[in-house]
């Protein structure tokens, strides 16, 4: 904004330096040139003064043009009689640049102004109402170009607005984009810390779950120790109950044979027993017989 403001005050103070200084010649112009007509019309009384000012119109006219074609684009190559082309005088400056353009037409509507100025003095001194009224209008022409000078001046104007504008608006973005960058370096560097933090944990984990490790492989070696040694224990045990095993049916099968013998032994007591209580009986039964028939 301040860019903004600095230019078009700038540019105004241009222009006004530009008005003032036509102000001045045209001023220092007119002061001179009826001097130089009043010294002459008190020299020749006789003097035809619209003549004058034509002659003098007709040289300003072919100067200005033969100068502004040598200083312009290509130019013409000589006056406004040169014949080497069927231009006006005002088109040289149709070429160039809009501020190069803008800056001859200024510059010839002041020489148009200054050239109309003189004159009207010398018409004026001569009562030339005629004179005065063509003079009023080509200072209204030159007025004219001048306004149109300066049209093209305020569009010089608009499009390096227009340009500081665009300007302005790739700067703030670019400063939005750096903020925006900026954040987003801060919000790496935040993470990258937490990453490290994470990796110092993780760390001290690995640690405690290295040290449990190796606890657990002392554990897993003494527990295989263990596993071998209750696994000879078991192996004698194994061994030991086969020898028991063989030993208790050994055992049942002399257990089983001796059962029998038992039970054979207990029926032939049994037998024997019941053979003996049929031979007492017997013995008895015979006793009594013969005593009873030893009574008779």
């Amino acid at each position: 904004m301040f860019c903004h403001v600095s230019f078009q005050e700038t540019f105004q103070n241009m222009i006004c330096c530009q008005a003032m200084c036509v102000f001045l010649l045209l001023n220092i112009g007119g002061m001179s040139r009826s001097y130089f007509i009043h010294k002459e019309v008190q020299l020749n009384p006789d003097l035809d003064v619209a003549g004058i000012y034509e002659a003098y119109r007709e040289k300003k006219e072919c100067g200005s043009s033969g100068g502004g074609g040598g200083g312009g684009a290509g130019g013409r190559s000589g006056g406004c009689d040169g014949g080497g082309s069927d231009k006006p005088c005002g088109a040289i400056f149709s070429e160039g640049d809009a501020k190069s353009k803008a800056s001859s037409i200024a510059q010839k509507a002041a020489q148009e102004a200054k050239a109309a100025n003189d004159a009207q003095v010398a018409a004026g001194e001569a009562a030339s109402m005629q004179v005065k009224l063509e003079l009023a209008d080509r200072a209204l022409q030159a007025a004219r170009a001048a306004e149109a000078a300066l049209a093209g001046k305020q569009q010089i104007v608009e499009a390096l607005e227009q340009e500081q504008g665009e300007a302005e608006a790739v700067v703030n973005e670019v400063n939005r984009s750096l903020h925006s960058t900026a954040a987003n370096a801060e919000a790496a560097g935040t993470a990258a810390s937490d990453a490290k933090n994470q990796l110092n944990q993780l760390r001290v984990l690995f640690n405690s779950a290295s040290d449990q490790l190796r606890n657990i492989e002392a554990m897993a070696n003494g527990a295989q120790s263990e596993l071998a040694e209750k696994s000879q224990l078991l192996e004698a045990a194994k061994k030991r109950l086969d020898t028991i095993t063989r030993h208790l049916n050994s055992a049942r099968t002399d257990f089983d044979k001796t059962k029998q013998a038992a039970y054979k032994a207990a029926c032939a007591a049994v037998e024997a027993k019941q053979k003996a209580q049929r031979s007492r009986r017997g013995n008895k039964s015979s006793s009594s017989s013969s005593s009873s028939s030893s009574k008779n």
